[in-house]
């Protein structure tokens, strides 16, 4: 794709790649830290992105599947301060945006941040001034050292206010829609994308790449309680999936039941005082059921209730399946989920049953960093339902690949 290739090979010293899902973004930051690497061989380069699951994800997978391609000799290291190490040619480092104040201790010649407007704004900020920090190694022939970005939009947030707003020399934009890479990606991923967000402000950031106001609007445009209506209700036999969020005193839990293997909301529970009050709700009102709960990953490690079990283990002393990843996706991604199942109508909720969370997917809206509202309250039966949602129809991450271009 032409835009991949001018920033892989732009020399200004700020380049950044905004493009919608699907349209090569990691791809293309890949490709550019590879090529940097093979025109300065001694200098190291570090490729930052925000969570160390993340680090695991595209850096230990996609780089070693680059380099043998390219049929270049390395050494990945996973753990303490992780790496990929060439013989003789420095190092690409590995680290996370998840705590600016650790972004020390070392000097590259170049960097690449991967999904840095993602972060709060604030947040964004202060990885950025750590990162110019750590870019320092004095390059040969008088070349500047480059951070460059690769990012989906994120609303009105920190690359906007970088290279459009108070855009200054050397910093270089380029945009990229999804339909741009479609020919990388499955037939019918573009037409679903389309049909979850068109006409939408997330239509005009998540397909085409633009910054567009985040800051109004539902989070969950597509919901209609008539065209995502049901009258289902919970049958004698039913396997119970049970979405849940942990918050004391205000935990909140949606029941489905599946129907040719589409989910339909039909009970809900809201602010309910911990987990223990939870799990004998559930029981006392649906006595006899096979129950799966996908709760908060969170949950493993702390505790709704002062007790010394955590919550996904009373779950689990209930004789309930928990189905739950190490970690939580991230927050769009969870959204993502939602709208697509939404949008497609393949998620039904019956409003009878279930009228708070029909009034959480209507009212929603996004804050001002462009994250999804939590001061209304209407966050904790959303997320209990976008756990079970994001668990079981997850958004699947289509991967590209660019051949990186020697300097």
């Amino acid at each position: 794709m032409p835009t991949q290739r001018e920033f892989v090979i732009c020399r200004d010293p700020f380049p950044a790649f905004v493009g919608g899902y699907g349209s090569g973004k990691s791809a293309a930051g890949i490709a550019r830290a590879m090529a940097l690497k093979s025109h300065f061989r001694k200098a190291n380069i570090c490729y930052y992105l925000p969570t160390y699951p993340l680090v695991e994800d595209i850096a230990f997978e996609r780089f070693p599947e680059l380099c043998e391609r390219k049929g270049w000799a390395y050494k990945l290291r996973k753990g303490g301060a992780p790496h990929i190490e060439f013989p003789d040619a420095g190092r690409i480092l590995f680290r996370t945006m998840e705590k600016p104040e650790r972004i020390v201790g070392y000097e590259v010649g170049h960097s690449i941040l991967d999904e840095i407007d993602t972060l709060p704004i604030d947040k964004a900020e202060a990885v950025w001034n750590k990162v110019i920090a750590r870019n320092r190694t004095k390059l040969f022939g008088g070349f500047p050292n480059t951070v460059g970005v690769v990012t989906t939009p994120e609303g009105f947030r920190f690359v906007w206010k970088r290279w459009v707003k108070n855009a200054k020399k050397g910093y270089k934009l380029f945009k990229a829609k999804t339909l741009d890479n479609a020919a990388h990606l499955p037939a019918d991923y573009v037409e679903n994308l389309t049909n979850t967000y068109a006409g939408t402000p997330l239509g005009k950031a998540y397909l085409e790449g633009e910054f567009v106001n985040l800051t109004s609007g539902s989070v969950y445009p597509a919901f209609d309680r008539l065209l995502n209506f049901t009258n289902v209700v919970v049958k004698t036999g039913d396997t119970l999936h049970v979405g849940m969020d942990f918050n004391v005193t205000k935990m909140a839990a949606v029941i489905h039941v599946l129907r040719d293997g589409k989910p339909y909301a039909v009970y809900e529970f809201v602010n309910v005082f911990d987990t223990p009050a939870m799990i004998q709700l559930i029981k006392e009102r649906f006595p006899n059921h096979p129950v799966m709960v996908y709760p908060d990953a969170s949950g493993g490690g702390r505790r709704s209730v002062n007790a010394a079990a955590s919550d996904i283990a009373l779950l689990k002393a209930a004789n309930w399946v928990v189905c739950a990843n190490p970690t939580n996706p991230l927050v769009r991604d969870r959204v993502l989920a939602m709208n697509q199942m939404i949008g497609t109508r393949d998620y039904k909720v019956n409003p009878d049953t279930c009228p708070h969370y029909v009034e959480a997917l209507e009212k929603q809206a996004y804050d001002q960093n462009g994250e999804p509202d939590k001061k209304s309250g209407l966050d904790h039966v959303l997320d209990g339902g976008g756990y079970f949602i994001a668990y079981r129809y997850p958004i699947v991450r289509w991967t590209t690949t660019v051949t990186p271009l020697r300097a």
